[in-house]
Order: C-alpha cells, then structure tokens, then sequence
C-alpha cells in the first residue's frame, strides 16, 4: 500500500474518516487539561548548564533572591511626614503579603543604617518610627544621604523617589505578587505621588501570564482572518471550512501530543499554534486552488479530486516532509525547549499533512454535486484578479530573465551586506510594547535609582577569612569604583562598602565612602562590630558564614545582551592590567547574566539548527529531483527569504533578539513549499512538451496561481500579530509577512529565469 492510497481510501469512504478523525482529534484534546505551564525562561538552560548551576549555588551561598522594585515618587519630595508615613504603611502591607521574604526586604523601615553616638557604633532602622515633625524628618534625611550606600539604591539624588526591593520565595509569584503591590500603592498614594513596579522577574512571569491571554485573543482572529480570505478566493463556505478544521486540528494533535507525553508548555512551545496555523493551510489552499481549477471541465467531484491528488500528491508530501526535517533539526540546540518546539511542530506538520490527504478529499466527497457545480462554474465564468494578472507576471519573468538574474544578485548582495550589520541582543522587558506600565516603569525607576538590573560578581578564596584580607577587600572596592564608572551601572554593593562605613563613622566622619583598613584584625572587628550592634544576618547578601566567599551586587540601568556582555568584558580588562589577589578566583552571575547566556546558547543553537535543516533540505531535494542542478535552484526562494528578511533586520537596526532566531526555522518550511509546487510542475510539464515558453505559460496558470493564493493568506492571514501588545508576536507576524514576500517573489520573478537560462538542462525528456 502506498501513501498515495490514503487518500484513495478517504475519497471512497469519506464517512468513516471524518468520524476516526473526530475520535482521534477528542484523545488529543482530553490531554489539555494536564497541562503544565512554566514561563521562566532561566529553564531555557538545562539544570545542570554550568552557568545555572552556579547561580543556584550563588542563591545559596548569599540568600539571594529574585526581587521586584517598587518605586514610590512624589513630586513635593519624599521626606515629608505623611509621605513617610505612607511608604511605611505600604512597606508593612507589603510583608504581609504571602511570597515576600520578610527578612531581606529592603526599605525606609526595614533596613540598617550604621551611625555613631558617643563613640559608639550604632546599627539600627533608617526609619524606626514615622516622623512626626520636620526636625526628625531632617534627621533621617541627612542620615540617608551620609550614607552612600542609600544614595541611588533606596532614594534617589533629589530626594524626590524611594525604592523597595522586595525578594520573593519564586520567581513564579512575581506576577501575582506585583499584582497586590499595584492594589496596595493605589489605595494608599494620592494624585501627587505615583508608583512604578520594575525587575526582570516581574517582566518575565508577567510575560508569560500575558502571552496566553494574547493566544486566546489572538489565534482565533487569526483564524477568523485567514476564513475570509479563503471565502473571498474560493466562494463557497462548505468549501474552505475544511482547511480551517485541518488547521485547528493539527494544533490539537500537536499540543495534545506535547502534553500528554509530559513536556511543559514553556514560552517556545506556547508558539507552536501561531508556527501550525500557516503551515497547516498551505497545502489545503493547494487542493482547493487545483479542485477549483479542474472543477469545471471535469464536473464530477471524485474525478476531479483523484485528477488533484495525482498531480498534488509527491509535491505535499516532500514539501511536508523538508518542513518536518527544518523543524526537526532543532532537536540538535543546547536549549531544551527550543528542541521540544522544533520537535513538536514537526508532528504537527506531519499531522496536518495526513490531514490534509485524508480529511480534506472526504469532505470534499460529502459536498453534493450539485452545490458544487452551481457555485464554482458560476464563479469561474469571471476571470479573476490573479488569473488576469499572472501569466503577464510569467511572460515577464521569461523574457527578462537575465536582467532579473543580474537585479536579484544585485539585491542578494546587499541583503549579505545587511547580514553583517546584525547585533546579536535581546532584554525581556522589550518584549513589551513601548507604552506599557513594565517598559514605563523600567524607563523611570533606571533614569531615578542605580538600575534594576541585578547581577552578581562574585569572589571565592581557598581559605575561610580569606575575603578579610586587606588586599582582597581593597580589590572588591577598587572593582565597584571602576564598575560605577561604566553608563550602564548605576550601583554596586559590597562587604567592602559596609567595612569602609564603618570605619567612617567610629572615626566620627559621616559622610564619604571612607578607606579599607589595612589591617585583616581591624577589618574583622568592623565586620564583628556590627553583627553585634545590628542584625547578625545583615551581612549575608554580601559574603558567606566564613568569609571565604564574596558577593557584589552590581545594579545596571539596563538589561540587554549586549550591555551585560561590554561590562563583563571591560571587568576582564580591568582584571588583566589588575592582577586578582593571591587564591582568589572572580565569576559572574545573577539573572541579568543568566538571561545572556541563554539567549546567546539560544541563538547560536537556533543558527546552528538552521544551517544543519538547510542541509537537509537541500538533500530532500536532491532525492525528489534527482538533480544537483535543480536542487540549487530550489534552494534560491528560501535563501532569498532568509538573507533578505534578515539583511533588512540588520539595516533597519532591529536586534536579533529570541523571537527573530526561533522564526528563522519557520523560513525553512515555508519558503522551500513554493519552489518544490513550480520546479516539479514545470519539470513535469516539460518532460511532456519539450518546449520552454509553453511550460511556462502553463506555470502561470494553475500552479502560479496556488502559489499566490498561498502567498495572499499567509500574508495577510497572520498580519493581525502586528496588532499584539507583545514584542514578540509582532515579529513572527511581521516576519510572516517578509518571508512569504521574499518567497513568493524569488518563485514567481527568479525561478522562470533560471528554468530558462539553466534549468531546462538538468530535465530528461
């Protein structure tokens, strides 16, 4: 039995197949419910990646946690009573709130200054009771600002914000944690005031909370998009529902199958349904396009549709197959769910392939004879647009070929040109659109404070009491001075700053950073000192129990790629002309620097997996024409596709960012459709005539007008993604777009160039 009898079978028993398939459809649709969602993308890293296993002993070593910053501003200045009153009040309302890390928050109320009185070193709250007159309200003013350690963290320089820094138990909770902060700042804050809630943690989970409710909105429009113009090409809705069926069903079958062999549904998979969609209709509009054409000199429904499957049939299924196998060679990326997308989607193009030769052709059998032949003669007594305009189109494309030839290298050449120009960078929170309250807050609270941005440097020495040493603390310090330097870095904290505090202060100055002792005896009574006088676990976000670990928490005002990866390069200059202490080593971490090496991991994986899926593409097409020669020439729509879209990416100076690396796979499946329909076609059609210009001709009939058809749905089917309040779904739509374009150009204009200035050669008659 061959493949080709599958759908023999369904045109002859059309019944039967539409129930299995309802039957098979219900199974994969009960497994939607064990659904597990995780939007964390620190799980794009395997768990025993060695950057994540670092950050997860970081965590432990420090007591460090993901935080989210509230910033409170008041356009009359912070350090009035009912201000402070107010902030305390929110503060006390937020360590209620179930998920916060009471200890570690910090705040006005709830963290340490170190102040002398008589001689004697005093650790206690900045703000221990809310001030009642303007005199105590000076005190803590100028409390603060002696203390440079507050200065950019918790107010700013005017006076006229302050921040919270609010660790939680998981990053998983930022969302709803955010949440009551927002109810809490509303109910106490008056017109005069405003509150910002900003850090990565609350970007990513309210990302990932966002994007599903984007899914719901937005796939169904798509849906309802790509129904119209199906309806505006073909004209009967008994026709085109089936495509619509087959597309929805390949998502089911696909995510049904993702979920019920227990994979979670991460950021990468939640796409698979927008990645499904297009690709599933493509070779529907195909049948539909030729059953239409057919139709009426035929005038018998199972006539026409064995005529389709006999000529559709190799060409579905290789173009299925080369999708399959792009998609496919993502299983090869370090990232685990980028290899359960590339898997997945595959299975849901396999699905919609066997759909599409099985249920399509049945329900196409149970629509009566007659309806069909009323609608689709009636329709076809008008030329329509693109069977006005397309054999112009090709006529063109013959006679000039060598001019086009010469153009498309011309613009090849450029879109290389561009390639060049791309920048590898990526920031979670631009993944919201400019004007939302993540992107608005991030904006504030950086321009106001150090930054939100938290990553860690961190130093380890081979000996407890080792971070003690004068030379070490020294260097800890010499490091933050030249860290602060930097635009992007806004604050660094350390063990050193608190030694250097406290030196200050037992020696009566208040003001200034102050100088590390250089004696070790002096450095660990000023470290004793203030456990004692404060909170003994004061000192744990800083350095570990013995003392042989450190911990600088660098702030940066921003958060992408690119800035992380300038400081971590500018920190290893600084390290090369400085030499490291004796036995200590120095290592980054933290979330900002996690988020980089993942999105790097991710995006030399995805190119790795592109390049590995060209290849085997071009080896589909080897086999199916048996032709080195046409098998190049098959290859152009997808290499113009890619290196156009993506030279235009790197001339209008969009960042190549997660969202453009995972839609250059989707470049594989759709741009190579097109070419295998018109070079097999016109293979065929040559091997019959022997004559160019006619083969042509004949292209730009039928198989032309299935391309365009395509092309039209595609295109403007997934538009409505331009629409989407996140970052990412407004590029898959635009790249959509840009691909289906560059494809349907490259098939329609190149290709009938190159069938006749080369092509013809490599056809046996």
């Amino acid at each position: 039995m061959t493949l080709k009898q599958l759908t023999y079978f369904s045109i002859n028993h059309p019944k039967f197949v539409i129930i299995l398939t309802l039957i098979i459809t219900g199974l994969f649709l009960f497994q939607f419910p064990k659904a597990h969602i995780d939007t964390d993308p620190e799980n794009m890293l395997e768990t025993n990646q060695p950057d994540r296993v670092f950050y997860d002993q970081i965590k432990k070593d420090f007591g460090i946690r993901d935080m989210i910053v509230l910033g409170i501003t008041d356009k009359n200045g912070i350090f009035q009573p009912k201000t402070l009153d107010k902030i305390a009040r929110i503060t006390d309302e937020i360590l209620k709130i179930k998920g916060v890390i009471v200890k570690d928050v910090i705040s006005f109320t709830t963290t340490d200054n170190v102040t002398s009185e008589g001689g004697l070193l005093k650790v206690r709250r900045i703000m221990e009771t809310v001030p009642q007159t303007n005199k105590e309200v000076e005190a803590i003013k100028t409390s603060v600002y002696n203390n440079p350690l507050f200065v950019e963290k918790i107010i700013s320089k005017k006076g006229d914000a302050v921040a919270l820094y609010i660790p939680i138990q998981q990053k998983n909770m930022s969302y709803r944690i955010s949440k009551k902060i927002e109810q809490i700042a509303q109910k106490e804050l008056d017109k005069s005031q405003k509150y910002y809630i900003a850090g990565l943690p609350v970007a990513e989970d309210t990302f990932g909370f966002e994007m599903f409710i984007q899914m719901g909105i937005l796939a169904p429009l798509i849906g309802l998009v790509i129904f119209l113009l199906l309806f505006y090409l073909f004209r009967k809705i008994s026709l085109i529902i089936s495509p619509m069926i087959v597309a929805m069903f390949s998502v089911v079958w696909g995510m049904g199958a993702l979920i019920g062999l227990g994979n979670t549904v991460h950021i990468m998979s939640s796409m698979i349904p927008i990645f499904l969609m297009p690709i599933a209709v493509l070779d529907s509009v195909h049948i539909l396009s030729e059953f239409y054409d057919r139709y009426p000199a035929l005038q018998d429904r199972k006539k026409t549709m064995l005529a389709v499957t006999d000529e559709l049939f190799t060409p579905m299924l290789y173009t299925s197959l080369t999708t399959a196998v792009g998609f496919s060679s993502l299983a090869l990326a370090d990232i685990p769910p980028v290899r359960i997308f590339g898997i997945f989607v595959a299975i849901g193009v396999i699905a919609a392939w066997l759909l599409t030769v099985t249920f399509i052709p049945a329900s196409i059998m149970l629509i009566r004879e007659e309806k069909l032949k009323a609608k689709i003669s009636k329709s076809v007594k008008k030329p329509s647009f693109l069977k006005r305009i397309l054999p112009g189109i090709g006529q063109f494309a013959f006679t000039k070929s060598r001019v086009i030839l010469l153009g498309s290298i011309f613009l090849l050449a450029i879109g290389i040109w561009g390639l060049t120009k791309i920048v590898v960078n990526d920031n979670p929170v631009n993944w919201f659109n400019k004007d939302s309250k993540i992107r608005v807050a991030d904006r504030v609270m950086n321009q106001l404070f150090g930054g939100t941005y938290m990553a860690y440097l961190t130093l380890e020495g081979k000996h407890p009491d080792d971070i003690k040493r004068p030379e070490v603390m020294t260097y800890i310090s010499n490091l933050q001075g030249f860290l602060e330097k930097k635009d992007v870095v806004g604050k660094t904290s350390s063990v050193a700053d608190i030694v250097k505090r406290i030196g200050n202060v037992l020696k009566g100055n208040t003001t200034g950073r102050g100088v590390i002792p250089q004696k070790q005896d002096e450095i660990a009574q000023y470290l004793f000192l203030f456990q004692m006088s404060g909170n003994p676990n004061d000192l744990d976000n800083f350095v570990n129990n013995n003392y042989q670990k450190a911990n600088i928490w660098v702030q940066m005002k921003r958060g992408d790629n690119r800035d992380m990866e300038q400081v971590e390069k500018d920190v290893k200059k600084f390290t090369e002309k400085n030499d490291i202490p004796q036995g200590i080593k120095i290592r980054w971490s933290g979330l900002t620097y996690i988020n980089k090496v993942w999105q790097n991991l991710m995006v030399k994986g995805m190119l790795e997996a592109v390049l590995g899926g060209f290849a085997a593409v071009f080896i589909l097409m080897l086999i199916l024409f048996r032709s080195p020669g046409l098998a190049f020439i098959s290859m152009m729509p997808l290499t113009f596709a890619i290196v156009l879209s993506y030279g235009l990416v790197g001339f209008v100076g969009k960042d190549y960012d997660m969202p453009i690396a995972v839609v250059s796979s989707l470049a594989l499946g759709l741009s190579i459709d097109f070419a295998i329909h018109f070079i097999l076609r016109f293979q065929q059609k040559y091997k019959e005539n022997g004559d160019l210009e006619a083969t042509n001709n004949y292209i730009f009939q039928g198989p032309a007008r299935a391309i365009s058809r395509n092309a039209f749905v595609i295109i403007l089917g997934f538009l409505p993604l331009v629409f989407a309040t996140l970052g990412p779904y407004v590029t898959v739509g635009v790249f959509f777009a840009l691909l289906m374009a560059f494809s349907t150009l490259t098939t329609l204009l190149l290709l009938p160039g190159l069938m006749r200035i080369i092509g013809f050669r490599f056809i046996k008659k």
